[in-house]
């Protein structure tokens, strides 16, 4: 039995070390600009298993006002429009999310036993996430890829954290700077060089809401670049961008 307690009085002990180790991280960010996020360096480790020295890597760090506000107001219009109001995480979002999902997934079950029952396969639903910028930087920068409960909870602390330690205004710069937007691509300067040959600072409003409607798959549309979703989903971006508030 006291080995028992030990053991869990441990394991909280190293629960605690690293929700500290976390905060001590997040607060550097306010001032320090981090190097690299837990998901860059997976991808790193991808691109150096599979190409090796073919493999190439796009990311140099701009401050945020050579970003083109384009940019910011097409990523917020298409990945969080409530970015200035919420406090890191979208409860209503995330349930409706789950809603589609719950929906998408019983009409996939459905065609998916119909194509067997033709002795032909299909498609398992794409699932959507209901995640808020500050949930999708809090995965990328800490966490690992894996989706479990617990994985899930810890992106909902860690969102709580950066909102709590640092401004809007940074996380959105942080965010924009460590971002995929393909393989090997990251943060929205090597995104606008290496797709328009351009700086981020001289994107045109129809250049950044492509860019914006490429982030949930970005591999996906860098190998469909006339994708007529891309190009169509963008137009919708540019007419909503007026109203996306920036921080």
């Amino acid at each position: 039995m006291k080995a028992a307690l030990r053991w869990i009085a441990c394991l909280l002990l190293a629960g605690l070390a690293l929700e500290l180790f976390f905060v001590v991280r997040i607060a550097a960010m306010a001032a320090i600009d981090p190097q690299s996020t837990a998901f860059q360096r997976s991808e790193a480790w991808q691109i150096a298993t599979h190409k090796g020295s073919e493999g190439a890597w796009r990311q140099e760090w701009v401050p945020y006002a050579q970003i083109n506000d384009s940019l910011k107001r097409a990523v917020i219009a298409s990945e969080d429009a409530s970015f200035i109001d919420h406090d890191g995480v979208e409860w209503e979002a995330i349930e409706r999310a789950r809603q589609r999902n719950a929906r998408a997934e019983e009409l996939a079950a459905k065609r998916m036993a119909r194509a067997a029952a033709r002795g032909k396969t299909a498609q398992a639903a794409p699932l959507r996430g209901g995640s808020t910028i500050t949930q999708q930087l809090a995965k990328n920068l800490l966490l690992s890829g894996e989706r479990t409960m617990l994985r899930k909870g810890q992106e909902l602390v860690l969102a709580v954290l950066l909102e709590t330690l640092l401004d809007k205004r940074r996380i959105l710069e942080i965010y924009l700077n460590s971002v995929e937007w393909g393989e090997g691509v990251f943060g929205a300067e090597a995104a606008a060089q290496y797709y328009f040959r351009k700086p981020a600072a001289r994107l045109s409003s129809f250049e950044a809401a492509r860019l914006a409607v490429m982030l949930p798959s970005p591999k996906f549309y860098e190998r469909r670049p006339n994708s007529p979703y891309l190009n169509g989903r963008a137009s919708t971006i540019v007419a909503r961008m007026p109203s996306a508030d920036l921080p």
